[in-house]
């Protein structure tokens, strides 16, 4: 046989040997894939079913053999994170946070407010269903309305005047850091933005303006408060989906919204308004609102002078640019609605004049025109 014929046979022999190697690590790498693909089966359906029996395990009776009722009270208002809550402090359900994500699943909605005498033998689903045809209690022990747009130190002053505590305990506890970083814990909607050292009061935008009806006459400043706050976040709750694909965070949304609230007299006029504020935000215009002067200055103005703009507060939006540096009132829903659907317009200036009419112009020459025709005149 020839050097030739010999260099051949010996290609060959590789070629065969090389496919082989290829063949083997491949049967290897198919092993490995089956027994991986096994394993994620496994791993799934181990999961799946943990899934299943615990979310089995939360729908059914805390204790099926329970024959005890349990006495609760669901005040006014009461969000399902609330009753979750007040569910599971009484050990009727065992875990609030599941009841609040399974009543969202489900849709459901219309709790009422009233005393329910509930088992521990009952399933969360009939639960959900005795809490739907309650009968709303008609009498309370405390009830008090705070106005839509108040500042906090005058929402504080309500809950003063009709409660046994005083407005320097009050104030104590809104300013309180520890309990305002536990809030911010337990609700969704309070960020650290709260926090921040130039803010006035923490709270301010987030005391929900509303009637409040309590079964104790002089229930905890805490319980009061946090009332409050779970009004707003289930008004919040409503606008969910706005709220998400919008460009400002809660905190910005509600400075928004008292501003507004501070601007408009007319329903319709909030719509307008706040598209005029998202117009200026997006060319990096100063909003240059009156109520943010106020509220910087500390006192209500019966008009805005331009000395008064140029006092040095992070509120003043005059004299900084963009969303102030927290709300400037405690907005209603009316408000809060219309600084998350703002009317589309090319709007950049408005002026109310003595009659309340509200003028909206495109340039600040026909601004001034404005002016000069109702302010001057």
């Amino acid at each position: 046989m020839s050097s030739e014929e010999n260099t051949k046979k010996s290609m060959q022999e590789i070629k065969k040997q090389l496919l082989k190697e290829r063949q083997e690590e491949a049967s290897i790498v198919r092993k490995i894939v089956l027994v991986c693909l096994f394993l994620l089966m496994i791993a799934f359906g181990v999961a799946s079913t943990s899934a299943y029996y615990y979310v089995k395990g939360a729908l059914e009776p805390v204790d099926e053999t329970s024959e005890d009722l349990v006495s609760i009270d669901i005040p006014i208002g009461s969000t399902p994170t609330r009753i979750g809550i007040i569910l599971e402090e009484n050990g009727l359900i065992y875990n609030a946070s599941f009841f609040r994500y399974y009543v969202r699943y489900k849709n459901e909605s219309g709790f009422q407010a009233g005393n329910y005498q509930l088992s521990k033998s009952m399933t969360m689903d009939e639960m959900i269903a005795a809490l739907k045809e309650g009968t709303i209690l008609q009498e309370y022990a405390l009830s008090f309305t705070v106005p839509e747009g108040r500042w906090l130190e005058n929402v504080l002053k309500v809950i003063s005047e009709n409660t046994d505590h005083t407005i320097e305990e009050l104030e104590e506890k809104v300013l309180d850091r520890e309990y305002l970083e536990n809030l911010i814990a337990r609700y969704p909607i309070l960020s650290e933005d709260i926090l921040d050292s130039r803010i006035r009061w923490p709270l301010e935008g987030y005391l929900f303006p509303s009637r409040y009806d309590f079964l104790e006459e002089n229930p905890s400043i805490e319980t009061i408060i946090e009332a409050m706050i779970e009004r707003t976040e289930q008004v919040l709750r409503k606008y969910s989906a706005e709220i998400e694909e919008n460009d400002y965070n809660i905190h910005e949304i509600l400075a928004l919204a008292s501003i507004i609230e501070g601007e408009a007299q007319k329903t319709e006029d909030r719509y307008t308004i706040s598209g005029v504020l998202y117009n200026r935000l997006k060319i990096n215009m100063a909003l240059q609102v009156d109520p943010t002067v106020a509220y910087a200055h500390g006192t209500h103005l019966s008009r805005t002078m331009i000395k008064d703009t140029t006092i040095d507060s992070p509120y003043n939006t005059y004299r900084y640019p963009g969303i102030p540096v927290g709300p400037i009132n405690n907005p209603g829903e009316a408000s809060i609605k219309a600084a998350v659907q703002p009317e589309e317009h090319k709007y950049l200036y408005f002026y109310a004049d003595s009659t309340g009419k509200v003028h909206y112009t495109e340039t600040f020459q026909q601004h001034q025109e404005i002016i000069r025709q109702y302010r001057d005149n």
